[in-house]
């Protein structure tokens, strides 16, 4: 199964992540798109947060860029693949290079995703219900946020938004 969870900053939607692989899958691999800035110390202890928050079994694979490689390279039946988020990733794109890699790496994503085997768990954050942001970048990364998040929930099974640690099910059958 294929799942997409939104939200908001700090709304659940990791742990309800996490959750949900605990759940799907003996073997976790949890791929991480954050990357580590020693000049970002708050940035730091989120990532510390998430990781002391998982079990120890679980694989983790740091992966600012190369999506749709690492998923592809470890899917598998019996699998559970955690994507944690597509925010940052979005991030990294647009900011790597002057965002030269951005159309290539996401179509590349949306070409492994109809065809992937075992079970896929996509967080994102939801940046669209709010104002439009000032300055070029901003409404850039705002924007191709939505069709990001768009495209891949058409081709997840479940796509869930949550709030306050709630989830909703937008598409597909319920927990």
């Amino acid at each position: 199964m294929k799942q997409l969870i939104l939200g908001g900053a700090r709304s659940g939607k990791s742990a309800l992540a996490e959750r949900l692989a605990t759940d799907a899958a003996e073997h976790v691999i949890y791929i991480a798109t954050a990357t580590r800035n020693a000049d970002d110390p708050e940035m730091l202890d989120r990532i510390r947060q998430h990781r002391d928050r998982r079990p120890s079994t679980w694989k983790l694979i740091e992966e600012p860029l190369n999506l749709s490689v690492v998923i592809q390279q470890n899917q598998g039946e019996g699998q559970c693949l955690i994507v944690d988020c597509l925010t940052l990733w979005l991030s990294n794109l647009l900011l790597h290079d002057e965002g030269k890699q951005f159309h290539t790496q996401t179509a590349a994503l949306f070409s492994v995703l109809p065809e992937y085997q075992g079970d896929l768990i996509l967080v994102g954050n939801e940046v669209g219900m709010g104002i439009v942001p000032m300055g070029e970048l901003s409404r850039r990364f705002q924007d191709e946020s939505g069709r990001l998040h768009q495209q891949i929930a058409a081709l997840c099974d479940r796509v869930v938004f949550t709030v306050a640690g709630l989830p909703l099910v937008m598409k597909g059958e319920g927990f």
